[in-house]
């Protein structure tokens, strides 16, 4: 749909009034002082906007700092030049906008939508939610990977304290909908409690449900039921796919209808399926009724697809979206030699121009970090955090904002953990991803960085309507040295430019000098003016920006420096710039007021006009450079940059989206020293801050001038009214933050008084499988069929049993004739499989990874039988025990995620097998028992089964035995080993902790679940995984805690494996209120 008008779009910006300014002097500096010069107006190349200028006086000095500071002062010649104030759709930073103002702008733009909802609009440009133009910029968070949903709270509280707007959000349809006809929306499977946390904290939310996600999870996120009883191919217009994906999917829809943006919620868009080409032509039919259903429905929102590439997919055509996006992972998926980089891609905005030139440019998914595989070469997650770390993140994100993208998801902003049997074979348990928030919900290195841009995009509303005018490949961009890369984009509206560098070879290291000729409203001229240049320091990049207006009526005539935040704080127009300490750099911008705090060794004039403030090598910390009841100047170094936060006041309760930037509210302030800081309130005089503590710290606040108290959790706090005096006159606090002496006093209890006992009674004589389900199919809907038996089948999930371990039981008679068996085995990468004749070990069958290289998703081999192991005169018995170590996603073969995981071939050298039996978890995926925790929680162990794994089961009368014992006498088998401990971790504390095995290469695989949650999965002679963290919610902070391992020796050899509890960090803070959800062991279906 589009919405036209008469009126001309030059109409939507209305101007900024200012008045004429004069200067007359142009400072330069000598070592340790700044001296004023007389200058001509004719130095300037062309006529300069006219902007504010200081009073004259003299500043203070300020002492006893680290750093030493040269600031040179300088007053330009300006003529009268009109600046134009952005309208609400460019909105000058940090106003206020009332419903009524969107509705009359909306009246006269030509924008597109779906013809459901003006709600959500779209330019060439950028979204346009509720009359407001608005950057989205996003993190990939699954909530099922955190399966304790009081702690999304805390995912979105730091993703929203680090400037981000939105998440994208995979939904999984294997959890939700777990056997046909069953729809389950409960727990941590529940939308609602997402929708409500991010309506609480301000954060959109893009909803990807599939019903494929891919997400490196078990058959792509399909339900498994699925892969086995649907026989037509899927992901495509096949009858029975298409009714398979029906119950999940209008699901979706009615927990997500009630809270789209339509009705007050957070939801504004919904992905269409994931990642897929739009041909054949199945592919497109099925994508046209996937999408009529949510037509058919009361979802109103737009809908969107990813192409995984450059392939043109889903713009045109049968079963186009509304808004095309494409992913791009330019450093793929080896972490192993995180310091070599492949360059970035420069075609981004020709393809976007070539493709969609009429939508904002979207990237779904954006390289956040990478998924690790596994092998003893894998490089593990620690070197993901390096390949993609605050140097990829400034380099190429920065890239991307200069291909003119203006709605980027960063894919993964937090990982999690694919616990239980979420994982598809190429990845272990933990998915932390490398990510800024790291799996157990620490801040990061890389999450500075994020904190960083962020920021600046909040603060930057011009940012989010450019032109993309050209870089210096086309001539458009003039720089003094090629080395160094630059692309302009500018508002059309209010002439705000953002000059966008690099390095030319944007993997090089070298340290690059440079300088730019900008255009501005005061003309053409090279920057900087009065320092040698701009400096990337090898992998870099940075915005210059030019005719930057911020707060009120301020503006920034360019800046080689660094924007964290530019808005208002109480009246007063706020600028925080920062720059690296072992560079030069400046800006040029208007000064008004009359200064009660200056920079050292500064002067001034009484003279109107610009001021260049000059900031040599040397700056530490933070300075105030200018500080009147009109204006507040700050500078820093980059790393103390990082570590202010500017939380949102949000609007009172009874104001429609109270929490939402440019919608509820536009006031914050800026908060600098705590680990974390949530959000801040103000009522009356109190500002109150909530956040996070994990060390010693001054805390710097800059508020309203009416704030006159400030707590800190609850707690008020003493100000130090010196410290105060050097940073502002109003507005201003500062104060020591001290945690309790508690963070010091956490110590893990030991993991001791083991209990033991066997979990493989079935190859012991006597036992009986009369109740397993017999395995007798001979078709299947799964495509790959079996290579040789008797026409059996026997693929687990053709039985119920997708996941996790499965046992096998072939019947035969033998004679003196029979001597082997061959067993064609099928579980996926990095699987095992133990085969026993009777008691008697035959052997181990290993799949195998090295990082993704040498990988072996099937075995085929050969058992002989030792001597005296079979019984000619009456029945025997193979046992196999096999793990499934999740189903396939999608690939270049048909239907891959039906996975044959199984037995693909069995045959005797002489003879047959008479009945096969298979058990896995206790009801297979119709009648499975714990359905809290969900359908890919157990397998089929005997312990497993008997829930020997859950909280309350009575292990007194077991064996006590050491977990580094392994099993008695050095046999392969497994055995379950069961502890308990208690916590005790008061209210007010978040205490990340992890499960560490031994990290050692042996013979053993071991499941670690705690508190009945399957937690981890150690594979020992593969790695690379041996440490777990879990969380509170599935640790009782306050209570008695079970932890229990499944310990499979796959070899006849003694095995040794130690476990820890560690405590990864204390924070006094945290989200409180965390419940646990751990139902205990009942008999029910457990004999």
């Amino acid at each position: 749909m589009r919405l036209k008008t008469s009126r001309d779009e030059a109409s939507n910006a209305t101007l900024l009034q200012d008045s004429k300014r004069s200067i007359n002097a142009l400072g330069s500096a000598e070592k340790g002082k700044a001296t004023l010069e007389a200058v001509d107006s004719k130095s300037l190349q062309s006529h300069m906007l006219s902007l504010s200028g200081p009073t004259s006086s003299r500043f203070p000095r300020r002492r006893g700092s680290s750093w030493v500071l040269f600031v040179i002062f300088s007053v330009l010649c300006v003529l009268v030049s009109p600046v134009r104030r952005s309208s609400i759709l460019s909105p000058a930073s940090h106003l206020d906008f009332s419903r009524a103002e969107q509705v009359d702008m909306l009246a006269g733009m030509d924008f597109t939508g779906n013809g459901r909802t003006t709600d959500v609009l779209w330019d060439k440009y950028s979204l346009i939610i509720r009359g407001q133009r608005v950057f989205i910029h996003s993190g990939e968070f699954h909530t099922f990977r955190l399966p304790v949903p009081g702690l999304w709270l805390d995912i979105l509280q730091k993703v929203k304290a680090a400037g981000f707007n939105a998440i994208s959000v995979y939904s999984h349809m294997a959890l939700i909908n777990p056997s046909p006809g069953v729809v389950d929306f409960n727990d941590y499977r529940a939308l609602q409690p997402l929708y409500e946390a991010a309506k609480q904290t301000g954060i959109w939310i893009v909803l990807r449900p599939g019903p494929y996600i891919n997400a490196e999870t078990t058959a792509g996120g399909i339900a498994h039921w699925i892969t086995s009883e649907v026989a037509g191919e899927m992901r495509t217009n096949a009858t029975d796919w298409h009714a398979a994906w029906q119950d999940y999917v209008q699901g979706i829809i009615t927990e997500t209808a009630p809270y789209q943006v339509t009705q007050g919620g957070p939801v504004i868009a919904i992905q269409i399926d994931n990642e897929y080409s739009q041909e054949p032509a199945t592919h497109a039919e099925y994508f046209r009724k996937l999408e009529a259903v949510y037509l058919n429905s009361s979802i109103v929102v737009p809908l969107t697809a990813n192409d995984p590439g450059e392939g043109w997919a889903w713009v045109n055509g049968t079963g186009a979206v509304n808004i095309y996006g494409m992913d791009s992972y330019p450093q793929g998926f080896d972490c192993s030699n995180p310091d070599v980089w492949s360059p970035v891609i420069t075609d981004y905005y020709s393809y976007h121009m070539t493709v969609d030139p009429g939508q904002p440019w979207y990237f779904p998914e954006f390289q956040g970090g990478s998924f690790d595989a596994w092998g003893p070469t894998a490089p593990g997650y620690d070197q993901c955090r390096i390949l993609t770390g605050v140097d990829f993140e400034n380099v190429f994100n920065l890239h991307l904002w200069a291909s003119n993208a203006k709605l980027i998801n960063y894919y993964m902003l937090y990982g999690g953990t694919s616990w239980g049997a979420l994982p598809f074979p190429g990845v272990y348990t933990s998915y932390d991803y490398g990510s800024a928030i790291a799996e157990n919900r620490e801040l990061t290195v890389k999450y500075p960085e994020l904190k960083r841009q962020g920021l600046f995009l909040r603060s930057s509303p011009d940012f989010y309507k450019t032109d993309w005018v050209g870089n210096g490949t086309g001539g458009m961009v003039s720089v003094s040295n090629p080395a160094a890369f630059v692309t302009l984009l500018r508002n059309p509206d209010s002439a705000a430019s953002f000059y966008i560098a690099r390095q030319s070879n944007s993997t090089t290291t070298d340290v690059t000098t440079f300088k730019l000729n900008v255009t501005t409203s005061a003309g053409n001229f090279e920057v900087p003016r009065f320092t040698s240049g701009i400096t990337l320091g090898g992998r870099q990049s940075k915005i210059i920006v030019t005719d930057y207006p911020f707060g009120s009526s301020s503006k920034v005539l360019y800046s080689t420096a660094q924007v964290l935040f530019a808005g208002q704080i109480g009246g007063r127009d706020v600028l925080f710039l920062y720059g690296d300490p072992t560079y030069e750099s400046e800006v040029a911008l208007t000064l008004s007021g009359t200064p009660r705090i200056q920079g050292a060794e500064l002067s001034s004039v009484s003279s109107n006009g610009v001021t260049t403030v000059t900031f040599l090598p040397g700056i530490q910390g933070l300075i105030t450079i200018w500080d009147s009841s009109e204006q507040l100047v700050l500078y820093s170094d980059t790393n103390t940059a990082g570590t202010f936060w500017s939380p949102e006041i949000p609007a009172n309760d009874s104001v429609e989206f109270a929490n939402y930037w440019q919608f509820g509210t536009n006031s914050s302030i800026l908060v600098g020293g705590p680990y974390l800081v949530r959000n801040a309130t103000i009522s009356g005089s109190t500002l109150a801050l909530r956040g996070d503590l994990n060390d010693s710290v001054q805390l710097t606040v800059i508020a309203p001038d009416d704030v006159k108290t400030v707590t800190w959790n609850g707690i008020p706090i003493s100000s130090d009214v010196t410290a105060v005096l050097n940073l502002t006159a109003q507005g201003g606090f500062v104060a020591q933050l001290k945690p309790s002496s508690m963070v010091l006093g956490f110590a893990p209890p030991a993991l001791t008084d083991w209990r033991y006992a066997d979990s493989l009674p079935e190859i012991r004589s006597g036992f009986s499988d009369a109740n397993w389900t017999l395995a007798n199919h001979t078709t299947t809907n799964i495509p790959f069929k079996p290579y040789y038996g008797d026409g059996r089948v026997l693929y687990g999930c053709d039985y119920e049993y997708c996941e996790n371990i499965v046992l096998w039981r072939g019947h035969f008679n033998a004679t003196e004739n029979t001597q082997s068996v061959n067993f064609s085995i099928n579980g996926g990468e990095a699987f095992a499989a133990t085969v026993w004749v009777n008691d008697v070990f035959l052997n181990t069958s290993y799949g195998n990874s090295t990082n993704n290289q040498n990988i072996l998703e099937e075995t085929d081999d050969k058992f002989y039988f030792p001597p005296e192991s079979l019984f000619y005169e009456r029945e025997n018995i193979i046992t196999i025990l096999q793990d499934n170590m999740g189903l396939n996603e999608s690939g270049s073969v048909v239907d891959e995620e039906k996975s044959p995981r199984g037995v693909r071939g069995f045959m005797l050298n002489t003879g047959d097998f008479g009945e096969w039996k298979v058990q896995g978890k206790v009801g297979g995926y119709t009648n499975y028992l714990d359905k809290v925790r969900g359908v890919l929680n157990e397998g089929g162990l005997y312990g497993e089964r008997m829930g020997w794994h859950l909280p309350g089961f009575d292990t007194s009368s077991w064996a006590l035995r050491d977990l580094s014992e392994g099993l008695p006498n050095a046999t392969a088998g497994v055995g379950f080993f069961v502890t308990t401990f208690n916590l005790s971790i008061p209210d007010g504390f978040d205490v990340p902790m992890s499960f560490m095995f031994d990290d050692t290469s042996q013979p053993y695989r071991s499941q670690l679940y705690v508190n009945g949650w399957m937690m981890g999965k150690r594979v020992s002679n593969l790695g690379p995984q041996y440490k777990f963290p879990v969380q509170q919610g599935i640790l009782d902070y306050n209570g008695t805690n079970t932890v229990a391992v499944a310990l499979w020796a796959m070899e006849p050899k003694a095995v040794s494996p130690t476990l820890q509890l560690t405590i990864e960090g204390v924070y006094e803070g945290g989200v409180g209120g965390i419940e646990t959800n751990n139902p205990p062991w009942s008999p029910e279906g457990r004999s």
